[in-house]
């Protein structure tokens, strides 16, 4: 074959190839014009007739199975909060009945409401979530996702790591697994689960952009807080909060808690508690109801670039966490660390800042041992350090649970001394429960802490019962406060 006949060759299969695919594409153009709906135009559409191997998600990189997995185990927290009236009366709410003005001119107390998420992590009905979804709350509601409602029970709560651990009365209920957060890499598919904005079950995909990541957000008067956050782009909003944070297995590395936001809106990037601290927290409250918190005792500082001008001498280190100062008697004294020692690591993992330090510090218990690496004038050192609790000896706090007392269908409950304290009161009892119509028909809520019954001062629960069984039949007046600093008086026929 020559050059000449080669060329007519390519010149008529060009020809011919052109012309087919006129066809075919008219062909195809008038079924879709023919089409009666758009199931139809879209399997005649020449886009998709060209492209008909369809891109497959990787197995490895699939949401579906962890969200089905996971969002059984999602609740919705809601909490009711006492919120103190004005003084005064608004003229149209008393005009149309709205409400009405209490003692003295001031308006009864309000329930206001705030809005969480929480991970079902037992099968008999326990919760985890944050302590800022239900702190000071009277009452707390829990929603399945079958749409089934509880009243929960505060276990505890640990405002250290913004934690708290629920209990509904419920059995054989989903639930999610705890997973490793210390395996977690940067850059790892994650998923947010929650109910922002009140969306029931919603779920966000994204990445781990950063670990142990202090933003400065807890406060405590204790001092302390710890923040080690998982740092993610999953979509993170209002009503995310205690809700888990999961991997592609479907088991808990975080519970989410904030975001970083000038809008009270996600904004890029959310925070979350690693599942290390989430699992200690909770079996601390689960054994002891109290978080056991055993302490290095020394003041941190982090190695950076502006740290030998801040302190005024030479550090001997480019990162690492710099000591400060040593408490006396602490475990930190007792292991031999000194003011400018550099701590870069503890029981062999790497801790080159404060919040990492404080991570791996926050899941041991008083008495635990651990392994203080450290650097002294460049020199590399290692010792065992002993941590103790905030007292300075290595005992366990079990808090005790406070005592309760039911009258005719409500229930008191013992003073915590912590609400004794806020109010400055000498004592009292909390109503926790309200089963009873007259109470309800007086406008007594859960929460209300009573001080006095007629002439009566209560100072527990038990004199709250004595003094209605002393006052039965009559027409009595009970005074109190509730947590948010309202005082308010009801009367009440016994």
């Amino acid at each position: 074959m020559n050059k000449k006949q080669f060329f007519l060759g390519i010149v008529l299969a060009s020809l011919i190839g052109g012309l087919v695919a006129i066809l075919g594409v008219s062909l195809l153009q008038s079924k879709q014009n023919a089409a009666t709906n758009f199931t139809e135009k879209q399997n005649t559409s020449f886009v998709n007739w060209l492209n008909d191997d369809r891109f497959v998600v990787p197995e490895g990189i699939n949401f579906v199975a962890s969200a089905e997995q996971v969002t059984p185990a999602v609740v919705h927290v809601r909490s009711s909060v006492s919120v103190s009236g004005s003084r005064g009366v608004d003229p149209l709410e008393e005009f149309f009945g709205f409400r009405s003005p209490g003692p003295r001119g001031e308006m009864p107390p309000r329930e206001g409401r705030s809005s969480g998420s929480g991970a079902i992590i037992s099968e008999d009905g326990f919760i985890v979530t944050n302590n800022h979804v239900i702190e000071n709350a009277t009452k707390v509601d829990v929603t399945l996702e079958d749409n089934r409602r509880f009243t929960a029970k505060v276990i505890g709560t640990d405002p250290t790591t913004d934690l708290a651990l629920l209990k509904i009365d419920a059995n054989n209920l989903p639930y999610i697994p705890f997973g490793d957060s210390d395996k977690t890499k940067v850059g790892e598919w994650v998923l947010a689960v929650g109910n922002p904005y009140t969306l029931n079950s919603t779920v966000t995909a994204g990445i781990i952009s950063a670990k142990t990541r202090n933003i400065g957000i807890l406060r405590d008067e204790s001092g302390l807080q710890v923040e080690a956050f998982l740092q993610t782009d999953a979509a993170v909003n209002p009503g995310n909060s205690g809700g888990p944070l999961v991997n592609l297995n479907g088991e808990i590395i975080g519970i989410n808690t904030a975001i970083a936001s000038r809008t009270g809106g996600f904004s890029g990037y959310s925070f979350a508690v690693p599942s290390s601290i989430v699992k200690k927290v909770m079996d601390d409250i689960l054994e002891y109801g109290a978080v056991q918190r055993g302490l290095l005792g020394v003041s941190i500082i982090d190695v950076n670039a502006d740290l030998e001008e801040r302190i005024g001498e030479k550090v001997n280190a480019s990162r690492g966490v710099y000591v400060a100062g040593v408490n006396e008697g602490s475990g930190g004294e007792e292991a031999g660390l000194k003011k400018g020692d550099v701590i870069i690591g503890i029981d062999g993992f790497t801790t080159y800042t404060t919040s990492a330090l404080q991570e791996r510090v926050a899941r041991k218990r008083p008495g635990d041992q651990v392994e203080v690496k450290y650097l002294r004038n460049g020199k590399e050192m290692t010792t065992t350090a002993t941590l103790k609790n905030i007292s300075g000896d290595t005992r366990v706090v079990i808090k005790e649970q406070p005592k309760t007392m039911d009258f005719e269908g409500v229930v008191f409950e013992d003073l915590k001394s912590g609400i004794k304290e806020r109010l400055e009161l000498e004592g009292g009892a909390a109503v926790s429960a309200i089963n009873n119509d007259r109470w309800r028909s007086a406008g007594v809520k859960e929460g209300f802490i009573i001080t006095k019954i007629g002439r009566t001062k209560i100072l527990n629960s038990e004199d709250v019962v004595q003094a209605l069984k002393r006052y039965k039949g009559e027409e009595v007046s009970i005074l109190g406060v509730y947590p948010n600093g309202q005082r308010s008086y009801y009367d009440l026929e016994l």
